[in-house]
């Protein structure tokens, strides 16, 4: 498996450290960082102008709002009507922004204070573009009052939005929504791009998000340390097969999944293993319901075992999946299992002794839910794949600070990798990092895609993928099958059966990207 590094995002903090040492230590004047920026946002409000059409900018008073002013001064130098409204003091410009301001009165415009302008909303109404360039990256307090009131306003006009650095009332750190937030068409981000840019919900309200350089050296951003990425299509690379290969060297997979009336989701996974290239999937299921798996399963080969008198697996069944999944190279428990005191003995005791990599999905983490010390002890490699319900029952103890951070801390403390289900998937690394996926959406919102995906990582890690490798791998090409299954037959439709069988064109679209050599 070749896989590279997607793109690095920032939190606030390291952004504002970039910035001094660009204006402290390399010497870049402030002024022209800030002059770069309303270059780069002049040049987008120009490209959505429609004729005949003004532009409104909204500005703070910090250099965000710098930034729109001097996009203003620029935009009045194309003889593009604009108009310049202030949420704020003037007395609290920074320097820069001053200097801005000074641009733009000189090319005859004004900065209008917000709060004494009584004709916005009919200035809205003929304007074709708006500048959100009210508080940048730095806000993370509720709005409220005038900013509050603006990003109403702009939220209900039709004109295009284009947001500078982030859309304002997005918490640059954690994507929260801090009471209300402007829904972006396009997001013009500075440098470096944000860890909220990628995390629901403020991802949502930055429309499409272009990162622009703003005179900020390469080699300053490159040494930053973040620790948060993104997955992008070609950080995703599948190595090409040998012509003799055969099923052995693509690994051996084992699932303990099912009980009575949930039948679906080990013939969900077990399929979706299979897909996605493993070797052998063998399938462990209760009694109960072995000879309907029978029938379910062609490719992969179902197995009795144990169950109690509710059709589910039996806490002794542990002995025959320990002996099989030492045979194995993955080994994925949950799907359909239930909820039972005999499965939480079941799980634990599996986790105690198993050497296998075992990911650890749906009921097998109701099972262990409540019981940290049962991943304190587990003697083999984990993968965790919790929704967000499941990823609460789990972390019980952990301080909130959104997803992206309880999603690393958990997967730290606990020294496991993470999977954290949900639009913009977060794969968590023991080390601390952290993988935000750009695949997927709506059409996924159905009964079975976790299924699906968990028996997708458990087929990478058969075929010789890392255990990180296999999750950032697995979770992207889940997505993209989703994407793709969106764009034939639309989002309302899109059933679990329906990813998996576009597992394959998935799988192809990201091969034309690879540039690896064949495996083995």
């Amino acid at each position: 498996m070749c896989y590279s590094t997607g793109m690095k995002l920032c939190n606030c903090a390291q952004m504002r450290e970039i910035e001094r040492y660009a204006t402290q230590n390399l010497g870049i004047p402030g002024t022209t960082l800030m002059a770069n920026a309303a270059q780069l946002l002049c040049a987008a409000a120009t490209e959505h102008l429609p004729a005949g059409t003004g532009v409104a900018v909204f500005a703070g008073p910090g250099n965000n709002g710098g930034d729109g002013i001097g996009a203003a001064a620029l935009l009045i130098e194309k003889a593009v009507p604009v108009r310049v409204f202030l949420i704020g003091d003037e007395k609290k410009l920074t320097p820069d922004s001053v200097e801005m301001l000074g641009r733009l009165r000189s090319r005859g415009g004004e900065l209008e204070s917000f709060t004494y302008v009584y004709d916005i909303e009919r200035y809205l109404k003929s304007s074709g573009v708006i500048i959100d360039a009210m508080f940048g990256i730095g806000l993370n307090a509720q709005l409220r009052g005038d900013a509050l009131t603006a990003v109403k306003m702009i939220n209900a006009s039709s004109a295009y939005v284009i947001a500078a650095d982030i859309p304002t009332g997005v918490d640059a750190d954690t994507g929260a929504i801090l009471g209300d937030a402007v829904n972006a068409d396009l997001t013009v981000t500075f440098t470096m791009p944000k860890q909220g840019q990628f995390i629901e919900p403020g991802n949502i309200r930055c429309g499409e998000l272009r990162v622009r350089s703003v005179g900020i050296p390469e080699e300053l951003t490159d040494s930053v340390e973040t620790g948060v990425y993104s997955v992008e299509p070609e950080n995703i690379r599948l190595p090409k097969r040998r012509h003799d290969s055969h099923k052995g060297d693509y690994g051996r997979c084992l699932i303990a999944a099912g009980s009575v009336g949930y039948t679906g989701a080990p013939a969900l996974s077990a399929r979706a293993a299979t897909k996605s290239g493993a070797g052998l999937v063998y399938l462990g299921v209760p009694e109960s319901v072995y000879n309907i798996m029978a029938v379910k399963c062609d490719e992969e080969m179902p197995f009795p075992l144990p169950c109690d008198k509710n059709g589910r697996l039996a806490a002794n069944a542990a002995s025959e999946l320990l002996h099989r999944a030492a045979q194995c190279e993955a080994f994925l428990i949950g799907p359909g299992l239930g909820k039972s005191p005999e499965i939480a003995e079941l799980v634990s005791s599996i986790i105690g002794i198993i050497k296998t990599p075992t990911i650890i999905d749906a009921d097998g983490l109701n099972a262990i839910a409540g019981s940290r010390g049962v991943l304190e002890s587990a003697s083999c490699p984990l993968i965790l794949t919790p929704h967000p319900g499941e990823f609460a029952r789990l972390a019980q103890a952990l301080a909130p600070g959104g997803r992206l951070t309880a999603a690393r801390s958990f997967a730290k403390a606990n020294n496991c990798v993470l999977v954290l289900k949900g639009h913009r998937t977060i794969t968590a690394l023991p080390d601390g990092s952290a993988y935000i996926n750009t695949t997927g959406g709506p059409a996924m919102a159905k009964g079975g895609s976790g299924d699906a995906l968990a028996g997708m990582i458990a087929s990478f890690i058969c075929q010789k993928f890392t255990l990180k490798d296999a999750a950032i791998t697995a979770v992207y090409l889940h997505g993209l099958a989703g994407d793709l299954c969106a764009g034939e037959i639309g989002e309302y439709s899109v059933t679990a059966s329906d990813i998996i069988a576009m597992i394959p064109k998935a799988i192809r679209e990201t091969q034309s990207l690879s540039g690896c050599s064949p495996s083995g």
